[in-house]
């Protein structure tokens, strides 16, 4: 049958495989450091995929295809029910690709500017391909709930990463190092309340810049308890 299937083109791929954890399907594999689609039945043709290549390897095409057959994945899935870390299924790392949008009527719903999953610093990978060239902000998670235009004003073109150091358990100055050291991160904003206890998150930063040993644009904007950026 002629159907819309998903095309890589091998020379483009860079091998990340961020488009075979992407697909839920198991239609795709890394074979010799290349992504191939090596599954056709189990294309749905929906293209999670796509938006996750962080080198446009991955297309559309309508070509002859054997049609989907989704008992076979189900089937899959059963047979090898893989694990994810923390056997959560929400853990699983992703892009998320947004259209552009300049303007919003009156009334409409606030659109969230979320651009990747997950975002608790403790479950995010070390290396992702969200990460390159990536603006951070790395937020106390109360921001976002006493701010109210946090998503536009902070999150927007940004990859977000938050936490609680009151609350979570350990130091989370390890963990951004090894962001900060493995990727190309161009900046770093860190949001803070005023609170005396998110001087920890501001600390983790400060330390994990340090220690990368990468000279990084970054800086610090503080949130009062009642919703206002307190100048610095």
């Amino acid at each position: 049958m002629i159907r819309k299937i998903i095309k890589i083109d091998e020379e483009k791929c860079n091998g990340c495989g961020a488009c075979a954890k992407a697909c839920h399907e198991g239609a795709i594999e890394m074979i010799n450091g290349k992504a191939r689609l090596v599954r056709e039945n189990y294309c749905d043709g929906l293209g999670d995929c796509l938006p996750v290549c962080p080198v446009d390897a991955i297309s559309f095409e309508e070509r002859e295809a054997p049609a989907y057959d989704e008992s076979a994945v189900l089937a899959s899935k059963q047979k090898s029910k893989p694990t994810l870390p923390c056997g959560c299924p929400g853990t699983q790392s992703r892009a998320i690709k947004r259209e552009e949008s300049t303007c919003q009527a009156a009334g409409a719903p606030v659109l969230s500017q979320l651009s990747q999953w997950p975002v608790q610093i403790k479950l995010v990978p070390i290396n992702a391909p969200y990460f390159d060239g990536a603006n951070l902000l790395i937020a106390a998670d109360c921001t976002a709930y006493a701010y109210g235009n946090f998503h536009n004003e902070f999150m927007r073109n940004r990859i977000t990463l938050i936490g609680c150091p009151k609350l979570d358990a350990g130091d989370y100055a390890e963990k951004l190092t090894a962001i900060i050291a493995n990727n190309n991160i161009k900046s770093v904003t860190v949001a803070r309340m005023e609170v005396p206890c998110c001087g920890g998150i501001e600390n983790a930063v400060i330390r994990a810049l340090q220690a990368s040993g990468k000279m990084i644009p970054w800086s610090v904007v503080t949130i009062s308890t009642d919703g206002r950026i307190i100048p610095m």
